[in-house]
């Protein structure tokens, strides 16, 4: 596309959509990024920037920073009820959370901002309220009243997407897979250190506490509910239904009832993945959670941001026509989307035991799992870290001209 004349807008400011406003100011595009918050949110459990992701921040010159404010985490432990250590995944398990380019969701958001804001344009407080295209533009209506034309429009604001809506009515699929989350961030306390602790609990319940580098912790409660039973939950039924699941949980569950009568702020949401036939429509399209999210489940969602918005400015600075860009960029990402989100099979219904015989059995296996023995066998078929890094789908990830 002629890079000079041609104006993007993009939806979203996390970061699927500054990280496509930073290659797309590369590539010459003049570029706004429209936020419905009235600043940066930048909340959020520990994220990582892995496989395919780690070179993309290496080129944005972002890898050391991502680094310099990580957790620190060295690892993950499986613990019991008592606190007793059933497992212990260090670091550089195969099977660990722990990556290398761990970091709290809203400090990856505030490194973008950073090095965007000087040659992107944000608009806070205002979001996208009606489209309308034709063969040369697309108007856009704002919900503060403004409107302006742009080339092309970008949707990036999240698995709950508005503008998607706006694009595609109701096209895409929500798929729940029959778990609910809760976020929070509670206050350090003697029993946490440098190690993630997960403990399953009877009844389908699983509660993650990581530390992070603001001396709290990042607390993440799980557990299976009916389909049918969450859609039709208010704020006020997810909160009590919170406190209902936690009373009996053991373990430290105490700590985050107590947040959450205390009125502390929490995020909850129904765990699935956006199943989406198409993603383009004439002068529109979406990327990141808003058109593919893997679900937390995969650990992917910022790798497929991250990646896809690298892509789609690429291919958009290659190709004289936007369709042609669009259609190459899906020939390229649809395939990695579809990988990621292949779940194991049973995945995620195995790792919730209803008894407390099944929790000692899931406890026994980890154990077997992480010691040195298998850990070896498994690092033997382990790809190595930079062909992980520099491969999507067995292809090599294209520099375009950098």
């Amino acid at each position: 596309m002629t890079q000079e004349k041609t104006r993007i807008l993009i939806s979203g400011a996390s970061i699927a959509g500054p990280t496509l406003a930073y290659w797309l100011h590369k590539h010459g595009f003049k570029v706004t990024i429209v936020e419905k918050a009235p600043s940066l949110r930048l909340g959020g459990q520990s994220i990582d920037a892995s496989g395919p992701a780690r070179p993309i921040a290496r080129w944005m010159g972002i890898e050391d920073e991502i680094r310099a404010v990580g957790s620190n985490e060295v690892g993950i432990q499986w613990v019991d009820r008592h606190n007793r250590v059933a497992a212990a995944f260090a670091g550089d398990h195969p099977l660990s959370i722990t990556d290398e380019m761990e970091i709290l969701r809203g400090d990856l958001v505030n490194i973008l901002y950073e090095h965007t804001r000087q040659n992107v344009t944000y608009r806070f407080n205002t979001q996208i309220s009606q489209l309308e295209q034709n063969d040369e533009q697309v108007r856009v209506t704002f919900s503060d009243g403004q409107q302006e034309t742009y080339e092309l429009v970008i949707a990036a604001d999240g698995i709950r997407s508005k503008t998607r809506k706006l694009m595609f009515n109701d096209e895409s699929v929500f798929k729940y897979l029959g778990l609910c989350v809760a976020y929070l961030t509670i206050p350090r306390t003697e029993t946490d250190t440098s190690w993630a602790r997960w403990y399953t609990a009877n009844k389908s319940r699983i509660l993650l506490l990581r530390p992070d580098s603001k001396g709290t912790t990042r607390a993440s409660f799980f557990f299976l509910y009916p389909p049918a039973a969450f859609e039709k939950l208010d704020p006020h039924d997810q909160k009590q239904l919170l406190v209902q699941k936690l009373s009996d949980a053991g373990w430290e569950a105490s700590r985050l009832t107590e947040a959450l009568e205390k009125g502390e702020e929490y995020y909850f949401d129904g765990i699935g993945q956006i199943k989406a036939p198409h993603w383009f429509r004439g002068r529109l399209g979406m990327i990141g959670d808003a058109a593919y999210c893997p679900s937390p489940l995969t650990g992917k969602g910022v790798t497929l941001a991250m990646v896809g918005a690298y892509l789609l400015a690429g291919e958009l600075s290659r190709h004289e026509r936007y369709q042609d860009a669009f259609a190459s960029y899906e020939k390229l990402m649809r395939p990695y989307v579809e990988s990621v989100q292949r779940l194991p099979p049973g995945v995620p219904h195995l790792l919730y035991p209803t008894t407390a015989t099944g929790v000692a059995i899931i406890n026994k296996l980890a154990g077997l799992i992480s010691s040195k023995a298998v850990k070896k066998v498994m690092n033997r078929f382990r790809p190595s870290t930079v062909q992980d890094e520099n491969q999507l789908n067995g292809i090599e990830l294209p520099r375009y001209g950098f």
